[in-house]
């Protein structure tokens, strides 16, 4: 196979264009014997004949023509190389991988993927849902560039392995079924629903949520069912079986409702006296987190979280516990 020379066909290139190798060697701050030096050597490395005399000066042979035509190939691809390169250098290329939990991707992650689509095109975002810990676990071994977790379920801010950013604290309010008698009552507090069944999950993230929510209200929350998605929780309680803490952002987010306060046989209270929140973090390899193209992604999921509709906001007056 023939050597093919990126220099050397970039010199040819431009004695085409200017006709003569004195012309050529200015415009390329050579020597005229560098530049016959460098063409003699690629002529040797391509094994054809590229310049011939015509009278003083030189022309180039049909071969050189053939060689110019595919060398033009490899230079527009080059300057395509360039362009992304230079854009993946910019963070406006590239690739950012992203595990979330499951409320997180169309509350946040969505969001912000169709901003970063609208602003930066080029920047593709690959998404992968994942649950607390097991989002931290991809992490380390480099198969997402950045998790979004829950900040009780995460590695502690001191962990050397991973640099964090707070999104957002998301709210929890109450579902009750339509009809319960604390519907309309005022100033509901967490601590007025000790006697209620309640729902959450048999293990993991949320039920530990939900325990630690209650349990810092004055009471162990009685678990009548077990459930984690959402669609199922709340059918139960619109089937009057019992009560459920629900994540604002889950609901704003259309995973349960459409982002309705109040879903078909469901009435959401906000807990204002004592509102829970549950802690939202994004986290990256430490080191990593300066990469242009992670810096825009994780700058586009901090929008997402800033904006109104998504969960913190409205937020609910009060302090309380936070999970």
């Amino acid at each position: 196979m023939a050597d093919w020379d990126i220099k050397k066909l970039r010199i040819l290139r431009t004695l085409q264009e200017l006709g003569t190798v004195t012309a050529t060697a200015e415009a390329l701050h050579m020597t005229p014997s560098a530049v016959s030096q460098q063409l003699t050597g690629l002529a040797k490395q391509l094994g054809v004949t590229l310049l011939e005399a015509h009278g003083r000066r030189v022309r180039l042979t049909d071969a050189a023509h053939l060689v110019l035509r595919h060398a033009e190939a490899v230079f527009a691809q080059l300057e395509r190389a360039d362009a992304e390169l230079l854009g993946y250098l910019k963070g406006e290329a590239g690739q950012v991988r992203v595990g979330a939990f499951s409320t997180a991707i169309p509350a946040l992650v969505v969001p912000a993927v169709q901003e970063l689509r609208r602003t930066h095109p080029g920047l593709a975002v690959a998404v992968r849902e994942a649950e607390a810990e097991a989002a931290y676990e991809l992490l380390a071994e480099g198969a997402v560039d950045l998790a979004l977790s829950l900040a009780a379920h995460a590695p502690t801010p001191r962990d050397p392995r991973f640099s964090r950013v707070s999104l957002l604290a998301d709210p929890l309010d109450v579902a009750l079924p339509a009809g319960h008698p604390l519907v309309a009552e005022p100033g509901l507090r967490l601590a007025d629903l000790a006697g209620e069944p309640w729902i959450f999950g048999s293990s993991g993230p949320w039920s530990q949520i939900t325990t630690t929510a209650c349990e810092s209200a004055g009471f162990v929350p009685e678990q009548a069912h077990a459930a984690a998605d959402w669609g199922a929780i709340l059918a139960m309680v619109a089937a009057g079986m019992g009560v459920a803490l629900v994540p604002r952002m889950a609901m704003a987010a259309g995973t349960a409702g459409r982002g309705e306060r109040v879903v078909t046989g469901v009435a959401l209270r906000v807990l204002h006296a004592d509102q829970p929140r549950r802690h939202v973090v994004a986290a990256a390899r430490r080191g990593s987190e300066g990469a242009p193209g992670l810096a825009r992604v994780l700058a586009a999921l901090q929008q997402a979280a800033a904006t109104p509709s998504r969960g913190e906001a409205p937020r609910a007056s009060g302090g309380g516990p936070h999970v």
